[in-house]
Formats: C-alpha cells, structure tokens, sequence
C-alpha cells in the first residue's frame, strides 16, 4: 500500500490559516485542527502567545472558549496574492500566452543602503525574477508595476531602471527555452509542483470518498493544501507555457488542487458555518479564469 502523501504545516501556518473572513479564529476549531494534524495544545498556546506579543493577535476569553482577532498588520501581511494565483491558472487555461519579451530590471543601489539593497533582490526573485549577472534580473511576465511598487517602498526607485527586450543573449545562449533553464530552477520547481499534485490527490479521492470526511478534518485539509500551495508556488517564477517543459506538473497540480477547494468551499456553504478565508479567494481566482474561458461574465 503507498504510503499517504504528509505535508509539513507549521503552527503559525495553522493559525492563519483558520482565520476567517471576519478575522476571527474560534479557538475550539484551532485546537481540534491542531490535533487532527499531531500539534500538541501546548505548540498552539506557545504560538498564540507569540503571535499576540508580536501585536499579530488579540485574545478575548481562554483556552477553547477564546476567540482570537487579528490586527490590521496580520491582516495585511496575509493577504493572499491573488494576482499572481489568477495568473498561474490564466497561464493554465491559455489565456495568457508568451509575447516574445524579456521583462529587465537593473539597479545600482549604494552600499549605505545595503539593507534596502537585499531586500531588492529577494523580491525580485519573489516576484519570479532571475539573476542575470550582478545587478541585473530577468523576468519573462510583465512585472513592471510591482517592482517599482517595492522599489518606492523601500526608498530606492532612483536606483532601479527598467526595460524590456525580445533579443536576451547570455554567453551566446539565445533560445528562450534554453534560458529558462538556465535562469530558474526548474527542476526543483517541478518536483514541489509533485509533491502538491500528490497530496492534493489523495486529498481529492478523500473528499469525494463515500464516507465523507467531518468538518474538523476538512478545515485539516484546507490548511493542508495551503500550505502546500504555499510551498510549491513560492518559488515558481510562473513562466508562461512556451518557456517550459511539456508536461509541467505544476498544471496538474493547481487543477487538482482548485477542485478541492472547490469541494471544501461546497462543504461549508451546506454547513452554512463560516470557514477559513484563505481558499476563498483563491476559488474566486480560480473561478474568475474559468469564466473567461468559457465565455461567461466574471462571478
């Protein structure tokens, strides 16, 4: 017999993850979650404590009775980035096909700012960029307004230039396909799309079993496969078809993935009970570019 696909979920994880669309957590929910996937209560009251001296939480009441409150800061910083999930499954569908350009970005920023310096690198490569040489990203989508929006953030927009090209050479190496494997860790992008699709199978053929799962192991579920997601998709520059390898698992994945969100998504509205926010987004996305597809107006 295989053995089940596991996922990691860190305790923090857990805890944003059952957030709602209110910005409440019902600590009863959290603390049967939480032993649904082997967290002791003790990881998840060390966890609220922190998150609530970071100014992340407030609790009102105790222990299983508690309902916790995110700040504004939480809840900005857990913003899904439902752009870019709108664009992997539009990337998917067909819908958003290669023009041919290479998106650059080049910055010289001063050694006193070193710090902002960093920063700018590490969101570049956030934002599905790839080193050219020092100083110098490549892009294959266009991702002009989201790093001028974090090169104002961090004060540094007179440092960045930005410009596009259909003509990228690097050491002789001109095809397109060729650069992307040079660029990006493909294969490594891959084998976490893998790991998503398998869990998400079984997760799938759980959900649709005869005996359907209760609601404390759904919501298991749904921060299962966010996080996942969450692992999968955060490295992947979401490169359009034409630059990668055919089949790419990473679009079986959020297919298998999308259709159990929609189940779980299905299951809370019969049990007319809120549920976490996070997949809801998401499914919107998701629904958003089936529409599309189809010809239907956006829900």
């Amino acid at each position: 017999m295989a053995e089940e696909p596991r996922t990691e979920v860190a305790t923090r994880t857990l805890v944003e993850g059952m957030v709602r669309a209110d910005g409440t957590v019902d600590a009863g929910e959290l603390y049967d979650v939480a032993g649904t996937l082997g967290m002791s209560d003790q990881q998840v009251r060390l966890c609220i404590k922190r998150m609530a001296a970071d100014g992340l939480l407030v609790q009102e009441g105790r222990g299983r009775r508690a309902v916790l409150r995110e700040s504004a800061e939480a809840r900005r910083a857990a913003e899904p980035e439902v752009d870019f999930v709108r664009h992997m499954y539009a990337q998917d569908a067909g819908l958003a096909p290669w023009d041919g350009s290479w998106h650059l970005a080049a910055f010289a920023v001063p050694e006193t700012a070193r710090p902002a310096r960093d920063a700018l690198r590490e969101e570049l490569v956030r934002l599905g960029g790839a080193a050219v040489q020092g100083g110098l990203y490549a892009c294959a989508n266009p991702w002009e307004p989201y790093v001028e929006e974090v090169a104002d953030r961090l004060g540094v927009a007179d440092c960045v230039t930005l410009l596009t090209s259909s003509d990228l050479r690097i050491g002789g190496e001109a095809d397109p396909l060729a650069l992307a494997h040079r660029l990006w860790p493909l294969g490594d992008v891959a084998d976490g799309h893998r790991r998503l699709a398998a869990l998400a199978r079984e997760r799938l053929a759980r959900l649709t079993a005869a005996a359907a799962p209760g609601r404390t192991e759904r919501l298991a579920v749904t921060v299962e496969l966010a996080a996942e997601f969450t692992r999968a998709t955060t490295p992947d520059p979401l490169l359009p078809p034409e630059l990668l390898p055919r089949p790419w698992p990473g679009t079986e994945a959020r297919a298998l993935t999308a259709d159990c969100w929609r189940l779980l998504l299905r299951a809370e509205e019969a049990d007319e009970a809120p549920g976490p926010r996070l997949f809801h987004r998401y499914d919107q996305a998701v629904r958003e570019i089936t529409a599309t597809e189809h010809g239907e107006p956006r829900p």
